[in-house]
């Protein structure tokens, strides 16, 4: 297998790493403390610090590996790459992983994101309401993709909408 030229080095655990596998970019890293904006912003992250990549900047539907590789769950979700040039003129680049119905304590464990798709690049917005505005319309994309791309399964919304489908009446709910 060759080896990814822009494969980063990882001289320890909390660095992040990242590969290119089937056209995808992974990357895998520990989650570190934030600013808590995106949560007081209503969308909570998983943070992780990374040096400029190479990989474009911007909104991306993801999917994130959460737990050890014999028992890992996955999460849809809405991913910002970038420096945030709403609230830094010049920020650390960061990868900020909102996971779609996830709802849970994330510090510390190590997560692998996968890339799958870029939404819209990075911009910066005159202010928060205008970026609120903005990731309710990216997590929707985002939703989107998942139910195209055949994750539709992984979002709460859409498998609460498959049993209803499946079973009008609603009876039988747990």
């Amino acid at each position: 297998m060759k080896k990814d030229p822009m494969e980063w080095n990882s001289p320890s655990r909390t660095s992040p790493s990242r590969h290119q596998n089937h056209g995808y970019f992974q990357i895998t890293g520990v989650v570190g403390h934030g600013d808590q904006r995106g949560r007081l912003l209503g969308f909570p992250t998983a943070n992780i610090a990374i040096p400029h990549s190479g990989v474009h900047n911007g909104v991306w539907a993801g999917t994130v590996h959460l737990g050890p590789q014999n028992r890992r769950s996955l999460y849809v979700a809405a991913v910002s790459i970038g420096e945030r040039p709403t609230y830094y003129a010049r920020g650390q680049s960061l990868l900020e992983a909102n996971l779609l119905d996830y709802s849970g304590d994330l510090y510390g464990q190590t997560v692998m994101v996968t890339l799958h798709t870029l939404i819209r690049p990075q911009r910066k917005f005159a202010g928060t309401s205008e970026l609120v505005d903005q990731i309710q319309d990216d997590v929707a994309s985002v939703r989107n993709w998942a139910v195209q791309a055949g994750l539709g399964g992984y979002l709460r919304a859409e498998q609460e909408t498959d049993y209803l489908l499946s079973n009008p009446s609603g009876a039988g709910r747990p």
